[in-house]
Protein backbone atom coordinates (compact mmCIF):
# COMPACT_ATOMS: atom_id res chain seq x y z
CA UNK A 1 0.00 0.00 0.00
CA UNK A 2 2.96 2.51 1.01
CA UNK A 3 4.35 1.25 -2.24
CA UNK A 4 1.21 2.41 -4.28
CA UNK A 5 0.79 5.72 -2.70
CA UNK A 6 4.48 6.38 -3.12
CA UNK A 7 3.94 5.65 -6.91
CA UNK A 8 0.94 7.91 -7.34
CA UNK A 9 2.56 10.56 -5.75
CA UNK A 10 5.61 10.11 -7.94
CA UNK A 11 3.24 10.06 -11.18
CA UNK A 12 1.63 13.00 -10.25
CA UNK A 13 4.58 15.00 -9.53
CA UNK A 14 5.52 14.36 -12.65
CA UNK A 15 2.28 14.99 -14.39
CA UNK A 16 2.70 18.47 -12.13
CA UNK A 17 6.09 19.48 -13.31
CA UNK A 18 5.39 18.53 -17.11
CA UNK A 19 2.58 20.44 -16.72
CA UNK A 20 3.93 23.90 -15.48
CA UNK A 21 7.08 23.46 -17.98
CA UNK A 22 5.20 22.42 -21.18
CA UNK A 23 1.88 24.32 -20.71
CA UNK A 24 2.67 26.89 -17.96
CA UNK A 25 5.24 28.25 -19.31
CA UNK A 26 7.87 28.15 -16.40
CA UNK A 27 10.97 28.07 -16.24
CA UNK A 28 12.83 25.18 -14.19
CA UNK A 29 13.82 27.25 -11.18
CA UNK A 30 10.43 28.32 -11.04
CA UNK A 31 9.14 25.03 -10.90
CA UNK A 32 11.80 24.02 -8.15
CA UNK A 33 10.83 26.97 -6.06
CA UNK A 34 6.94 26.17 -6.72
CA UNK A 35 7.16 22.58 -5.60
CA UNK A 36 10.15 22.39 -3.10
CA UNK A 37 12.20 20.43 -4.92
CA UNK A 38 15.56 20.67 -6.85
CA UNK A 39 16.02 22.02 -9.89
CA UNK A 40 17.96 19.24 -10.55
CA UNK A 41 15.02 16.65 -9.79
CA UNK A 42 12.78 19.20 -12.57
CA UNK A 43 15.37 18.79 -14.80
CA UNK A 44 15.34 15.21 -14.70
CA UNK A 45 11.02 14.57 -14.76
CA UNK A 46 11.60 17.30 -17.87
CA UNK A 47 13.92 14.52 -19.62
CA UNK A 48 12.14 11.84 -18.89
CA UNK A 49 9.00 13.16 -20.14
CA UNK A 50 10.18 13.89 -23.37
CA UNK A 51 11.50 10.53 -24.15
CA UNK A 52 8.47 8.76 -22.67
CA UNK A 53 6.67 10.54 -25.88
CA UNK A 54 4.29 11.95 -23.49
CA UNK A 55 4.66 15.69 -24.98
CA UNK A 56 3.15 16.45 -28.04
CA UNK A 57 0.85 19.30 -28.33
CA UNK A 58 -0.44 19.08 -25.29
CA UNK A 59 0.99 17.43 -22.11
CA UNK A 60 -1.26 14.24 -22.04
CA UNK A 61 -0.13 13.30 -18.14
CA UNK A 62 -3.23 13.06 -15.52
CA UNK A 63 -3.29 15.61 -13.46
CA UNK A 64 -5.28 13.34 -10.76
CA UNK A 65 -5.89 16.55 -7.84
CA UNK A 66 -7.43 18.42 -10.92
CA UNK A 67 -9.06 15.75 -12.31
CA UNK A 68 -10.78 15.07 -8.42
CA UNK A 69 -11.73 18.62 -7.92
CA UNK A 70 -13.50 18.42 -11.37
CA UNK A 71 -15.39 15.75 -10.23
CA UNK A 72 -16.47 17.24 -7.23
CA UNK A 73 -17.27 20.44 -9.11
CA UNK A 74 -19.71 18.23 -11.48
CA UNK A 75 -21.52 16.26 -8.47
CA UNK A 76 -22.22 19.83 -6.31
CA UNK A 77 -22.96 22.08 -8.70
CA UNK A 78 -25.09 19.51 -11.12
CA UNK A 79 -22.60 20.24 -14.38
CA UNK A 80 -22.42 18.31 -17.13
CA UNK A 81 -18.65 18.61 -17.65
CA UNK A 82 -16.01 20.74 -15.30
CA UNK A 83 -12.29 20.66 -16.55
CA UNK A 84 -9.73 22.41 -13.77
CA UNK A 85 -6.42 23.46 -14.95
CA UNK A 86 -3.58 23.66 -11.87
CA UNK A 87 -3.05 27.32 -10.75
CA UNK A 88 -0.28 29.93 -11.67
CA UNK A 89 0.97 32.83 -9.83
CA UNK A 90 0.81 35.39 -13.29
CA UNK A 91 -1.89 36.69 -14.02
CA UNK A 92 -2.42 36.49 -17.91
CA UNK A 93 -0.70 33.19 -17.86
CA UNK A 94 -3.81 31.82 -15.38
CA UNK A 95 -6.11 33.13 -18.08
CA UNK A 96 -4.50 31.48 -20.98
CA UNK A 97 -3.78 27.90 -20.18
CA UNK A 98 -7.99 28.60 -18.60
CA UNK A 99 -8.70 29.76 -22.08
CA UNK A 100 -6.43 27.34 -24.10
CA UNK A 101 -8.29 24.31 -21.99
CA UNK A 102 -11.87 25.91 -22.47
CA UNK A 103 -10.84 25.69 -26.26
CA UNK A 104 -9.70 21.84 -26.52
CA UNK A 105 -13.30 21.01 -24.37
CA UNK A 106 -15.49 23.20 -26.93
CA UNK A 107 -13.43 21.45 -30.07
CA UNK A 108 -14.49 18.23 -28.93
CA UNK A 109 -17.97 19.82 -28.50
CA UNK A 110 -17.77 21.29 -32.19
CA UNK A 111 -16.32 19.09 -34.18
CA UNK A 112 -17.84 17.91 -37.34
CA UNK A 113 -21.28 19.14 -36.21
CA UNK A 114 -24.13 21.15 -37.45
CA UNK A 115 -24.40 23.99 -35.24
CA UNK A 116 -24.80 27.80 -34.30
CA UNK A 117 -22.24 28.45 -31.77
CA UNK A 118 -22.40 31.72 -29.03
CA UNK A 119 -19.44 33.50 -28.03
CA UNK A 120 -19.02 36.10 -25.12
CA UNK A 121 -16.15 38.22 -24.46
CA UNK A 122 -12.86 38.86 -22.32
CA UNK A 123 -9.75 37.94 -22.74
CA UNK A 124 -10.06 34.43 -21.35
CA UNK A 125 -12.27 34.00 -23.85
CA UNK A 126 -10.09 35.57 -26.32
CA UNK A 127 -7.29 32.62 -25.17
CA UNK A 128 -10.13 30.32 -26.19
CA UNK A 129 -10.92 30.86 -29.52
CA UNK A 130 -7.30 31.07 -30.51
CA UNK A 131 -6.77 27.36 -29.25
CA UNK A 132 -10.08 25.83 -30.97
CA UNK A 133 -8.77 23.13 -33.27
CA UNK A 134 -12.25 21.94 -35.06
CA UNK A 135 -14.34 21.95 -38.30
CA UNK A 136 -17.83 22.18 -38.12
CA UNK A 137 -20.41 21.28 -40.90
CA UNK A 138 -19.99 24.20 -43.57
CA UNK A 139 -23.79 25.41 -42.19
CA UNK A 140 -22.58 26.64 -39.25
CA UNK A 141 -22.18 29.73 -37.55
CA UNK A 142 -20.79 32.03 -34.91
CA UNK A 143 -22.57 35.00 -33.52
CA UNK A 144 -21.65 37.35 -30.66
CA UNK A 145 -23.88 37.31 -27.64
CA UNK A 146 -23.36 40.45 -26.43
CA UNK A 147 -23.05 44.06 -27.87
CA UNK A 148 -19.62 45.77 -27.92
CA UNK A 149 -18.02 47.81 -25.77
CA UNK A 150 -15.46 50.87 -27.07
CA UNK A 151 -11.91 49.63 -25.68
CA UNK A 152 -10.19 46.88 -25.49
CA UNK A 153 -10.92 45.20 -29.11
CA UNK A 154 -9.02 41.74 -28.66
CA UNK A 155 -11.19 40.82 -26.03
CA UNK A 156 -13.95 42.55 -27.34
CA UNK A 157 -17.37 40.81 -28.18
CA UNK A 158 -16.61 41.77 -31.92
CA UNK A 159 -12.90 40.72 -31.97
CA UNK A 160 -13.20 37.56 -30.11
CA UNK A 161 -16.46 36.33 -32.02
CA UNK A 162 -14.19 37.21 -35.47
CA UNK A 163 -11.52 35.02 -34.42
CA UNK A 164 -13.82 32.07 -33.25
CA UNK A 165 -15.16 32.25 -36.50
CA UNK A 166 -12.07 32.40 -38.44
CA UNK A 167 -10.51 29.71 -36.80
CA UNK A 168 -13.92 27.52 -37.56
CA UNK A 169 -14.20 28.47 -41.04
CA UNK A 170 -17.80 29.63 -40.80
CA UNK A 171 -19.70 32.77 -40.57
CA UNK A 172 -20.05 35.14 -38.19
CA UNK A 173 -23.12 37.47 -36.91
CA UNK A 174 -22.68 40.78 -34.41
CA UNK A 175 -25.06 42.56 -32.39
CA UNK A 176 -24.16 45.50 -33.66
CA UNK A 177 -25.08 47.90 -30.56
CA UNK A 178 -23.70 49.04 -27.39
CA UNK A 179 -23.90 46.11 -24.68
CA UNK A 180 -25.66 49.33 -22.52
CA UNK A 181 -28.24 51.75 -23.59
CA UNK A 182 -28.53 54.93 -21.63
CA UNK A 183 -31.99 53.79 -20.46
CA UNK A 184 -34.51 50.72 -21.49
CA UNK A 185 -36.32 53.34 -23.71
CA UNK A 186 -33.25 53.59 -25.69
CA UNK A 187 -32.80 50.00 -26.25
CA UNK A 188 -36.65 49.24 -27.16
CA UNK A 189 -35.99 52.09 -29.58
CA UNK A 190 -33.15 49.99 -30.79
CA UNK A 191 -34.73 46.97 -31.13
CA UNK A 192 -37.18 48.68 -33.90
CA UNK A 193 -34.13 47.55 -35.74
CA UNK A 194 -34.45 44.15 -37.70
CA UNK A 195 -30.64 43.74 -38.04
CA UNK A 196 -30.05 43.48 -34.41
CA UNK A 197 -33.54 41.40 -33.08
CA UNK A 198 -32.71 39.05 -36.15
CA UNK A 199 -28.82 38.55 -34.39
CA UNK A 200 -30.76 38.66 -30.96
CA UNK A 201 -32.60 35.90 -31.95
CA UNK A 202 -29.91 33.43 -33.18
CA UNK A 203 -27.88 34.16 -29.93
CA UNK A 204 -31.06 32.45 -28.61
CA UNK A 205 -31.02 29.36 -30.97
CA UNK A 206 -27.21 28.99 -30.77
CA UNK A 207 -26.61 25.62 -30.00
CA UNK A 208 -23.57 26.00 -28.05
CA UNK A 209 -23.04 29.67 -25.72
CA UNK A 210 -19.11 29.91 -24.31
CA UNK A 211 -19.14 32.92 -21.85
CA UNK A 212 -17.31 34.48 -18.69
CA UNK A 213 -18.16 36.79 -16.45
CA UNK A 214 -16.81 39.94 -14.35
CA UNK A 215 -16.20 40.77 -11.30
CA UNK A 216 -17.50 44.76 -9.93
CA UNK A 217 -14.21 46.61 -10.20
CA UNK A 218 -13.81 50.19 -11.50
CA UNK A 219 -11.11 49.49 -13.55
CA UNK A 220 -12.81 46.55 -15.73
CA UNK A 221 -13.55 47.74 -19.59
CA UNK A 222 -17.55 47.53 -18.57
CA UNK A 223 -17.60 49.37 -15.35
CA UNK A 224 -15.63 52.20 -17.77
CA UNK A 225 -18.89 52.21 -19.52
CA UNK A 226 -20.23 55.92 -18.08
CA UNK A 227 -23.65 54.55 -17.36
CA UNK A 228 -22.07 51.91 -15.77
CA UNK A 229 -19.80 53.89 -14.02
CA UNK A 230 -22.57 56.66 -12.52
CA UNK A 231 -24.78 53.49 -11.40
CA UNK A 232 -21.72 51.57 -9.98
CA UNK A 233 -22.26 52.36 -6.04
CA UNK A 234 -26.76 51.36 -6.59
CA UNK A 235 -25.64 48.50 -8.45
CA UNK A 236 -23.51 47.71 -5.42
CA UNK A 237 -26.39 48.45 -2.92
CA UNK A 238 -28.52 46.37 -4.39
CA UNK A 239 -26.34 43.25 -3.82
CA UNK A 240 -24.69 42.69 -7.06
CA UNK A 241 -21.75 40.38 -6.85
CA UNK A 242 -20.97 40.72 -10.43
CA UNK A 243 -21.94 40.41 -14.05
CA UNK A 244 -22.14 38.04 -16.36
CA UNK A 245 -23.18 38.59 -20.46
CA UNK A 246 -23.35 42.35 -19.09
CA UNK A 247 -26.28 41.33 -16.50
CA UNK A 248 -25.68 42.24 -12.86
CA UNK A 249 -26.70 39.22 -10.68
CA UNK A 250 -26.52 38.91 -6.60
CA UNK A 251 -25.28 35.83 -4.55
CA UNK A 252 -28.20 33.90 -5.33
CA UNK A 253 -27.79 34.40 -8.89
CA UNK A 254 -30.87 36.62 -9.64
CA UNK A 255 -30.72 39.45 -11.89
CA UNK A 256 -30.89 42.85 -9.50
CA UNK A 257 -33.65 45.23 -10.10
CA UNK A 258 -31.96 47.60 -11.56
CA UNK A 259 -33.09 49.68 -15.09
CA UNK A 260 -29.06 48.96 -16.14
CA UNK A 261 -30.65 45.08 -16.16
CA UNK A 262 -33.51 46.62 -18.57
CA UNK A 263 -30.98 48.25 -20.60
CA UNK A 264 -28.44 45.31 -22.22
CA UNK A 265 -28.19 44.18 -25.65
CA UNK A 266 -26.95 40.52 -24.99
CA UNK A 267 -28.50 37.10 -24.37
CA UNK A 268 -29.99 36.95 -21.40
CA UNK A 269 -28.94 34.84 -18.71
CA UNK A 270 -32.73 32.37 -18.38
CA UNK A 271 -32.43 31.87 -21.67
CA UNK A 272 -28.63 30.13 -21.86
CA UNK A 273 -30.09 27.96 -19.21
CA UNK A 274 -31.74 26.33 -22.49
CA UNK A 275 -29.09 25.88 -24.33
CA UNK A 276 -27.90 21.82 -24.27
CA UNK A 277 -24.42 23.56 -23.91
CA UNK A 278 -23.35 26.33 -21.96
CA UNK A 279 -19.92 26.83 -20.90
CA UNK A 280 -18.53 29.22 -18.57
CA UNK A 281 -15.11 29.98 -18.68
CA UNK A 282 -13.31 32.09 -15.91
CA UNK A 283 -10.82 31.62 -12.96
CA UNK A 284 -9.03 33.95 -10.45
CA UNK A 285 -10.23 34.21 -6.69
CA UNK A 286 -12.21 37.75 -7.75
CA UNK A 287 -14.28 36.15 -9.63
CA UNK A 288 -15.56 33.52 -7.12
CA UNK A 289 -18.74 35.36 -5.94
CA UNK A 290 -19.96 35.49 -9.37
CA UNK A 291 -19.14 32.64 -10.15
CA UNK A 292 -20.71 30.85 -7.71
CA UNK A 293 -23.78 32.66 -8.46
CA UNK A 294 -24.16 31.85 -11.75
CA UNK A 295 -23.12 28.33 -11.14
CA UNK A 296 -26.32 28.75 -8.18
CA UNK A 297 -28.47 30.25 -10.84
CA UNK A 298 -27.72 27.20 -13.14
CA UNK A 299 -27.04 28.93 -15.87
CA UNK A 300 -24.38 26.73 -17.29
CA UNK A 301 -23.65 23.17 -17.53
CA UNK A 302 -20.07 23.09 -18.36
CA UNK A 303 -16.84 25.10 -16.60
CA UNK A 304 -13.57 25.42 -17.00
CA UNK A 305 -11.87 27.15 -14.00
CA UNK A 306 -8.48 26.92 -12.07
CA UNK A 307 -7.70 25.02 -8.58
CA UNK A 308 -7.90 28.03 -6.35
CA UNK A 309 -11.65 28.96 -7.00
CA UNK A 310 -12.71 25.55 -7.32
CA UNK A 311 -11.38 24.50 -4.13
CA UNK A 312 -13.16 27.83 -2.61
CA UNK A 313 -16.34 27.06 -4.70
CA UNK A 314 -16.72 23.38 -2.91
CA UNK A 315 -16.29 25.33 0.74
CA UNK A 316 -19.18 26.76 2.27
CA UNK A 317 -22.95 26.75 1.22
CA UNK A 318 -23.83 25.76 -2.56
Amino acid sequence: MIEATSSIDEELERARVAWLYFNGGQTQQEIAKRMNITRLKVNKIIGQVRLSGHVQVNVNLPLTDCIELADKMSERYGLMETVVVPDLDDYMEQKRVIGEAAGTLASGLIEGRDMGVGIGSGRTLSFAVRSVQARPKFDSWVVGLTGGVTSGSASNSFGVATTFAHMLGVECHYLTAPIYCVNPESRNALLLNDEITDVLARTEIADIGIVSCGNLELETSLTQIRVVKDNFDAVLKLGAVGEFMGYFLNASGEPIDHFLNNSVIALPPDKMKLKPISILVSGGLRKIPIMRAILRGGYVNRLVTNESVAHALLQGPR
